[in-house]
């Protein structure tokens, strides 16, 4: 056999919650747990080891005004990476970033197409913004287009109204919902209130973002069918200084907003004590910046999900989600090396000390 460059990973490898291991070889970009034979050139990276950090709720591409150049997606890209975010749910970008597949550089991304919208009911240059009786056709669109999503808009402010609303009839998100899976994609909608969740949980909806609506009412709805959320966390605190700008125009939204904001922990710690899937997501490139995915594990634990579990929602199980392999066998060395055990404390998610990407040592 001829000799080959490796990279030898020492130290606790936390292939899973409990199931660590003392070391792994990189050997052509993949995961080997067995010493490979004729390895020339043998480097060594030692510490905690994690599979590369999950964002499910990001864009890539987009900034507040809209769509931006291929250098801006680029930086955003790589500021996710640098902090050990390695594997990104785009959830809604009106750019087209399949350019970035093929960079070994770069974060996986899973695409959820472009975001689909009521007219006039979402920030401006984001989103096909399109009526009731368009919406299958559309989501139909970008569930080609996407990498097995669709990301719709649930709820946004109406004007008429001063207040968050459903932007969609009943029958609208059977049929678009229905069409997504019938074309093998899941369906995943942006969700701030209450009375939009429950007409898109019985329609069969998949995911829902944000969820700060949740109650009594449909947090046991969720659970019985599976609905996973991704919270958010870091940029629901933005919801007081929104607020706060809205207050003269729309004052029972900025109220609205004030309330979602203030029972932001007890609505996501109800979720996952009722058993719902909770996953890790920021939120960035709207208004938010990247690389913020080991401040919303960070968050989750705030709200009282244990931090094992709040790691979870950002590795193992988010990437079992998301139809992705972690550190198993064979398996793309995307993983990421730290000073300490994250299980014992999460704020070390912060601090990366080695980023592995294909296989590269890359931060």
């Amino acid at each position: 056999m001829s000799e080959r460059a490796v990279l030898h990973v020492k130290g606790r490898i936390l292939v899973g919650p409990d199931e660590v291991r003392d070391e792994l070889w990189v050997v052509d970009g993949r995961i080997s747990y067995d010493r490979p034979a004729g390895a020339r050139d043998v480097r060594t990276a030692e510490g905690w080891v994690l599979p590369g950090l999950v964002d499910a709720h990001c864009h890539v591409g987009l900034d507040q005004h809209g769509a931006v150049p291929d250098h801006v997606a680029e930086k955003q890209a790589l500021t996710d990476r640098d902090a050990g975010a390695l594997l990104l749910r785009d959830a809604g970008s009106p750019s087209d970033t399949r350019w970035t597949d093929a960079r070994d550089d770069l974060p996986k991304i899973i695409r959820a197409g472009r975001h689909i919208a009521r007219t006039r009911r979402y920030i401006r240059n984001y989103a096909w913004e399109v009526e009731p009786d368009d919406l299958v056709a559309y989501v139909a669109q970008e569930a080609r287009r996407g990498d097995g999503w669709v990301k719709l808009v649930g709820d946004w402010i109406d004007r008429d109204l001063g207040d968050l609303s459903a932007c969609w009839p009943r029958g609208a998100v059977e049929a678009a919902i229905a069409e997504a899976h019938r074309l093998g994609a899941r369906v995943t909608a942006h969700c701030f209130a209450e009375d939009s969740l429950r007409d898109l949980v019985e329609a069969g909806i998949d995911c829902v973002e944000h969820a700060t609506g949740l109650t009594d009412d449909t947090i046991p709805l969720f659970a019985e069918r599976g609905v996973a959320i991704v919270p958010t966390l870091v940029n629901i605190a933005t919801f007081p200084g929104l607020a706060d700008g809205g207050e003269a125009r729309f004052p029972r939204w900025s109220a609205h907003m004030r309330r979602l904001h203030e029972r932001r922990y007890d609505t996501v710690r109800s979720a996952y004590d009722a058993g719902i899937p909770v996953f890790v997501g920021t939120d960035a490139g709207g208004a938010l910046p990247h690389g913020l995915a080991g401040a919303e594990v960070a968050e989750l634990v705030t709200a009282g999900i244990p931090p094992v579990d709040a790691l979870a929602a950002g590795t193992w199980a988010a990437r079992a989600w998301l139809g992705r392999p972690g550190l198993d066998e064979g398996a793309p060395a995307d993983l990421v090396v730290y000073a300490s055990d994250p299980r014992a404390d999460v704020r070390v998610l912060a601090d990366p000390r080695r980023v592995v990407l294909n296989g590269h040592v890359v931060a």
